[in-house]
This record gives structure tokens, sequence and C-alpha cells, in this order.
């Protein structure tokens, strides 16, 4: 995080560094007033490079990373410092902030949630899958799951441009699109500030479908913590607390970051923005605090499994100690007739021996008639 107003000169070559392969870039614009606004895919930097002006706001949307030579001479061309360019390719880096002379940007960590047949080989630090089942180190099988995927959005706010970087292609900003085609609120009438607003409140909507849906995870994890003693739930619970933690490391940035940004006029230059600014504040601090309570509730559904795991053990072991109570007197009276004395009187009995077992059956029976009057079993 850091406030700079000054251009660094120092020669940068940018490239992409990420845990998951660079997809295809995919690239969209929406050209807008107050009046119309028009929309379109196109192939080339240089169809949307043209449509900047001073009369209408230009959003720019680039999906995937692969083309760094593109993504390069769109930054040239728009006057995007190079130190910014490296910082959207560069992936593996926390939220951060910056203000140039001639733009503000914005690097925010989004969370993903899709249904999705995957072939899982190993799992990534940015991936995770839930629910977890029990054959979890499997490997090349497909498996229907849900795919919660922690990623990276760069935003680049300029007079009257906006510019997006997605490190995945995603269908989370068509709401807002819709709003401007349709010409719904106010969108049209507000200048870029209120468009970056947007992006940023429906990332933060995205952490909170997220937490909500590992809610549910953790609601049957509960559920089945008094019921099973599989050796891998352990592991799921120590699992979800991890991707909790990543939760909460993609989310504290992004809300100091807006803390800060609330605190300065350098940033958001439209004063209308600021109230704005202080209920996602709000909304984050609320996540954080969810993230906390989420893992203090798996500590504890931890602590149930542990203990019935523990008094399972303990009935078993109870089980144990009584049969080798029972076994200990028959062992000894069997241990006293086993003796190689020659002057034993009962050897020589006719009856000796069915006289001995039945000695034997009767202290067992009367050690488990015992047992049952005190309710040890």
């Amino acid at each position: 995080m850091a406030l700079v107003k000054s251009r660094y000169m120092q020669v940068v070559n940018p490239v992409y560094a990420g845990d998951i392969p660079a997809l295809e870039m995919k690239l969209s614009y929406i050209n807008y007033d107050s009046d119309s606004a028009e929309t379109k895919d196109v192939s080339s930097i240089d169809e949307v490079i043209k449509l900047k002006n001073d009369s209408k706001m230009l959003w720019i949307n680039v999906s995937g990373l692969k083309d760094i030579e593109s993504i390069k001479r769109l930054g040239e061309s728009l006057e995007i410092h190079p130190l910014t360019i490296e910082d959207i390719l560069q992936t593996e880096q926390q939220a951060k902030m910056e203000v140039f002379d001639k733009y503000r940007f914005l690097l925010v960590k989004t969370i993903m949630q899709k249904k999705n047949t995957f072939c899982r080989i190993s799992p990534g630090k940015k991936k995770f899958f839930l629910p977890f089942g029990k054959d979890r180190r499997f490997t090349n099988t497909n498996v229907n799951t849900d795919e919660l995927v922690i990623t990276q959005v760069g935003i680049v706010i300029m007079k009257n441009v906006l510019l997006t970087f997605q490190e995945l292609s995603r269908g989370a900003f068509e709401g807002i699109r819709k709003k401007i085609m349709e010409n719904t609120g106010e969108i049209r009438k507000m200048e870029t500030d209120y468009l970056a607003y947007l992006i940023i409140d429906k990332i933060v909507d995205e952490y909170f479908n997220s937490i909500n849906h590992l809610e549910e995870h953790i609601e049957n994890l509960e559920d089945r913590a008094a019921k099973t003693s599989d050796d891998t739930y352990i592991e799921e619970i120590q699992e979800t607390k991890k991707y909790l933690l990543l939760v909460k490391k993609a989310i504290l940035p992004l809300k100091n970051n807006l803390s800060l940004i609330s605190r300065t006029e350098s940033f958001f230059q439209t004063g209308d923005i600021k109230p704005f600014l202080q209920d996602l504040i709000e909304n984050l601090d609320h996540a954080v605090t969810q993230i906390e309570h989420y893992r203090e509730w798996l500590s504890s559904v931890m602590e149930v499994n542990l203990s019935v795991l523990s008094y399972q053990l303990n009935k078993v072991m109870k089980v144990l100690a009584m049969i080798s109570a029972i076994f200990i007197p028959l062992s000894f009276i069997a241990g006293i007739y086993g003796m190689n004395f020659q002057n034993m009187p009962e050897l020589s009995t006719s009856f000796g021996y069915f006289i001995v077992l039945g000695i034997m059956f009767f202290v067992a029976i009367t050690m488990i008639i015992y047992f049952k009057v005190r309710r040890w079993f």
C-alpha cells in the first residue's frame, strides 16, 4: 500500500507471474454518456484506444493476461506507468493502491465460486474445493464440486476512462454493464469514480457469497462432528480454516486501503463517494468478524469431534478392561492348577477338571453381575 505522486523513471519489463496459467486475453469496452451507450467485444487494442475522448466515459475490460505485449501497448497509449502494468501481471501479491499524476490504481483480490467438474492433481494455493469428500487425495479423477478460486482484479481510474484487468474471465460485472446499457440509476451521469465504486462493491458482495457458502459447509461439518470417526474429518476442518485465513488475507488489505482512501482526497476525487466507501468499510469489517467467528466455530466443532473420538475410545478401553478384570482371577485359578507339584490332591479326583471349570465359570458370571449392578457397562 502506498501513495505515489512521482513517475518512476527506472526501466521495467513486466512479465506475468501467477500460480495458474495465464488465459487468452478477451477485450471489451463500454462507451457511454448520459444519452447513449455502446458495448462491444474487440480483438485489437487499437480499436479501444481511438475511442478515448473527453465527452464520453469509456470502460475497458481486459480478461486474461496472456497477451502481455498488448497489455503493455494499452498501458503505453494511456500513459500507465510500467510499474502499474507489472503489478497487474504479478497476481500473487497483496491488494494495494497507488496514486499517480494522471490516474489512480487499485489492486483487489476477488473470490470466485462456481460449480465445476475438474481434474485435481494437487491443490494450488488459490483453489479450494468444497465440500471435501473422504477421498481427498485422489489424482486424475473428475469430480463435480464447488470451486472457490482467489483471483486478482486491477482497476485503473482516469478522467473519463476506467480499465479493469481480470486474471480470469468472469461474469461478475454483468449487472453493472446491464445498468449502463439500460440506463438504470444514476450511473451514466456519474464519473469513473462511481463506476469504480460499483465494481469494488460487487467484489465485496462476492466475498459475502463465498463466506455464506462456507457457513453451509461448516454447518455440515458440525452435523457430522458427533457421528464420524473418519480420519479425513479433521483434515477437512483444517483445510477450511486455512481457506478462511486466505479469505481474510484477501479482505484485510482492501479494507485498509479503503480506510486510507476515505481519509484522503487524492484517490476518489468525487466527494459524493465517501459515504459509499464508509458503507464498504463497514461491510468488510463485518466480513472479517464473520471469518473470525467461523474459525472459532471450527475449533469448537473439532473439539466436539475429538471429544466424541475420546469417548468412543474410552468405551472400547472400558470393555477391554472388564474383559481383562474377568480373566485375572481365571488366570490365577488356571495358574495354580497348572503348577507341576506332585502332591496336589485335586488333580487325582475324577471330577476335578469339571469342578475347576465350574468354579471359573461361577467367578466370571459373578463378576459380570457385579459390574452390571455397579453400572460399569
